[in-house]
């Protein structure tokens, strides 16, 4: 009896055939603050490479409200160009009716080895609307380099940071001739990175969070006040007068550019400006972000990014393989080591090789152990509208545009407004 046989090559052909036939197109939206966007498209580049599929990475805008408003328009058409969704760890409650419940897609053992909190964050009505990617937090970077020079130590206050940067400002200025050199540089700009250093300075004086737990609107007292009013008081003298336009890339670049003595930044901005061809690599320490005050405590914004799939994907399971990958221990390994994202992988900080490549992260878990919340959850639908009061009100103290007094009591009567409207 004879036995046919298939030659190899036409085996190879149909089973490409075959293999093309089940690849499937995807479209992610990732970030494009610091290497979000390369660490992106390599991760994805690797994954297509791996199952035959095709993925293409869009760049949406890097302020986050912007970028927020530009889903809301294409989620609310029923947009099914974009599968695959970078959303802000205040957005899942926003955004989750048009995400599809992640717990199908990825077992229960993979979920439960992130950081709980994050998980239950993503989580609205029993769905998983959002698998956590990286999660962040407000730090002080300072120039180590300058504080030795000069004998001072690391601001334990803002008083201090403040009195620190503008010594230190005038004696740099005073030798080199040049008025290039401010002590202080953060995200200014009317957008949601001044939300989150706003909510700093008033949660490390006591001043609350805003919205308190309990739904109450906490503008309304002195330590907001002084906090906003020391905020001020830095324009012009410890801050450049152009801070008020700054997101997070012009405060990196400004500081990496030798430029300032102290900047709030979140964590990616460690592997940059410590990066090669940095001005001021193996010259920067990291350390909490300032008290409000003796009796006042270390307060950082919680941040942090989740990936979600479009319910009007037209491949949802196979974008959420994708999600899976990229959430997954190796890639998100891979961005630590490479550009300081913050894992939300538990088991990722006890690496050897992590904490030897990044020793940020051996002083990072206390500090999102206690991160302060922005009160998106509290507040529901009316976050957005929330948010942009108050760092409208914010940029305006900060700017000179009325006292911090007049400026947050209008902000108390519109939220209380906006409240009533709201129902939170």
């Amino acid at each position: 009896m004879m036995h046919s046989t298939v030659p190899a090559f036409i085996l190879g052909a149909l089973m490409a055939v075959s293999f093309a036939a089940s690849a499937v197109e995807l479209t992610i939206s990732c970030g494009a603050v610091g290497q979000e966007r390369a660490l992106c498209e390599q991760a994805t580049a690797a994954w297509a490479k791996q199952t035959g599929h095709k993925v293409t990475v869009t760049i949406p805008s890097d302020r986050t409200n912007e970028r927020y408003f530009q889903y809301l328009v294409d989620l609310g058409a029923g947009d099914s160009r974009t599968d695959i969704y970078q959303i802000d760890v205040i957005w899942p409650r926003l955004l989750a009716k048009h995400f599809v419940d992640l717990k199908p897609y990825i077992p229960p053992e993979e979920i439960q080895r992130h950081f709980p909190s994050i998980v239950t964050n993503n989580t609205v009505d029993g769905r998983l609307v959002g698998m956590p990617w990286f999660t962040d937090a407000g730090m002080l970077y300072y120039r180590k380099d300058l504080l030795e020079k000069y004998g001072l130590p690391v601001p334990q206050d803002w008083s201090e940071l403040a009195d620190t940067a503008l010594y230190i400002q005038l004696q740099e200025r005073k030798a080199s001739g040049s008025g290039d050199l401010w002590g202080y540089v953060f995200q200014g700009a009317p957008y949601e990175g001044l939300s989150c250093n706003a909510l700093e300075w008033i949660a490390s004086y006591g001043g609350g969070t805003v919205i308190g737990a309990d739904g109450a609107i906490t503008l309304d007292n002195p330590l907001v006040v002084m906090a906003l009013a020391r905020a001020a008081s830095w324009i012009g003298t410890v801050a450049p007068p152009r801070v008020l336009s700054f997101n997070e890339e012009d405060a990196r670049q400004t500081f990496q550019l030798g430029n300032a003595v102290f900047m709030r930044n979140w964590i990616y901005a460690w592997a940059l400006v410590n990066g090669q061809g940095s001005p001021v690599a193996g010259k920067v320490g990291v350390a909490p972000l300032p008290r409000g005050g003796m009796k006042g405590m270390s307060a950082s914004t919680l941040g942090g990014w989740q990936l979600a799939v479009s319910k009007y994907s037209k491949n949802p399971a196979v974008a959420a393989e994708l999600v899976r990958y990229l959430t997954g221990e190796a890639v998100q390994k891979q961005r630590a080591l490479i550009g300081s994202y913050a894992p939300t992988l538990m088991q990722l900080y006890d690496d050897p090789e992590l904490a030897a490549t990044q020793p940020i992260f051996s002083s990072l878990r206390p500090i999102l152990d206690n991160a302060v919340a922005r009160p998106a959850t509290r507040t529901g639908d009316s976050y957005m509208a929330v948010t942009t009061h108050f760092w409208e009100v914010v940029h305006a103290v900060l700017g000179g545009r009325g006292s911090a007094i007049t400026n947050l009591s209008g902000l108390q009567e519109q939220l209380r407004l906006l409240k009533t409207r709201g129902n939170w």
